[in-house]
C-alpha cells in the first residue's frame, strides 16, 4: 500500500507529472480522485478495488464527487471567459442600460447602489462616464455565461458523474428549474460584489470574484441538487 504526500504543481500546459517513485508503485493505470485538504488521492487499481468492495457508498461519492468537481471547473472557466468579454462585445450602450428587480436602494462602505433578486446597477468611473461591468450588458453576459455552462455541465454530469438512466426531458426540466432558483440566489450575492468592488479592485479581480461567488454557491448546490434528479440506474430500477 502507497502512503504519503508529495508537492507538486501544474506545469505550464495544464499538466500534472505523476513522480517517478509513484510510477513504479501505482503502474501503468491508476485512480486519481479529489481529496481533503486540497490534495488528489492516487490509488493503484488493487487498492481502488479493495477501497470499492469495503467501502462500496465511500467510493462512489470519492468518484462523484472527484468527477463533478473536474466538470464544475471546466464549466466555471467557460463563465469566466463569457464575463470577461462578452460586456465588451455588447458595449458601452447596453451597459449603461439599466434594468433590475426588486430595485432595493442599500448604502454599504459608503457607496450607493439598487439591491437586486435579477439585473445590475450602471457602473460609473470617478468622471462620471459609464464603465463596462454592469447594467443590461453584464447581466446579459451573467445569463448567457451561466446558461451555456449548464448546457455542457448538464450531459456530463448526467451521464458520466452520475451514470444516470432517467428520463432526460424530466430532469432536464428539474434541472433548469434548479438553475433557475440558484440564478435568483446567486444574482443578489453577486450584485453586492458588482457594486462594491467595481470601486476598489481592478477588472480582472472584479471578474474572478463574480465567476468565483456564481461557480462556488452553484457547484455546492448543485451536487445535491444532482443527486437526487440523477438517480444512478434509475431507469433499469423501473424495467426490473
Amino acid at each position: 500500500m502507497l502512503t504519503g504526500e508529495f508537492n507538486h504543481s501544474i506545469d505550464p500546459k495544464g499538466r500534472l507529472i505523476i513522480p517517478s517513485k509513484f510510477r513504479e508503485i501505482l503502474g501503468e493505470d491508476f485512480v486519481i480522485t479529489k481529496g481533503l485538504d486540497g490534495c488528489l488521492f492516487a490509488f493503484s487499481l488493487e487498492e481502488w478495488t479493495n477501497f470499492e468492495q469495503k467501502h462500496p457508498k465511500g467510493s462512489k461519492w470519492l468518484r462523484e464527487g472527484g468527477l463533478f468537481f473536474l466538470f464544475s471547473n471546466v464549466v466555471t472557466i467557460v463563465q469566466y471567459i463569457i464575463y470577461a468579454f462578452l460586456p465588451n462585445l455588447l458595449g458601452v450602450e447596453l451597459a449603461g442600460v439599466e434594468w433590475s428587480w426588486p430595485a432595493i436602494p442599500v448604502s454599504l462602505f459608503g457607496i450607493d447602489f439598487t439591491w437586486n433578486a435579477i439585473g445590475y446597477d450602471v457602473v460609473y468611473d470617478a468622471a462620471g462616464n459609464v464603465v463596462i461591468g454592469g447594467g443590461v450588458g453584464y447581466l446579459i453576459a451573467m445569463l448567457v455565461g451561466s446558461f451555456l455552462a449548464q448546457v455542457i455541465n448538464f450531459p456530463l454530469q448526467r451521464n458520466i458523474t452520475f451514470r444516470s438512466k432517467g428520463n432526460p426531458f424530466y430532469q432536464a426540466m428539474w434541472y433548469f428549474i434548479a438553475w433557475v432558483v440558484i440564478t435568483f440566489v446567486v444574482n443578489s450575492i453577486n450584485c453586492v460584489w458588482v457594486a462594491v468592488a467595481g470601486h476598489f479592485v481592478p477588472t480582472w479581480l472584479y471578474n474572478i470574484g463574480s465567476t468565483m461567488i456564481m461557480g462556488t454557491i452553484s457547484m455546492v448546490v448543485f451536487f445535491f441538487v444532482f443527486k437526487i434528479i440523477f438517480p444512478e440506474g434509475e431507469a433499469n430500477k423501473k424495467e426490473k
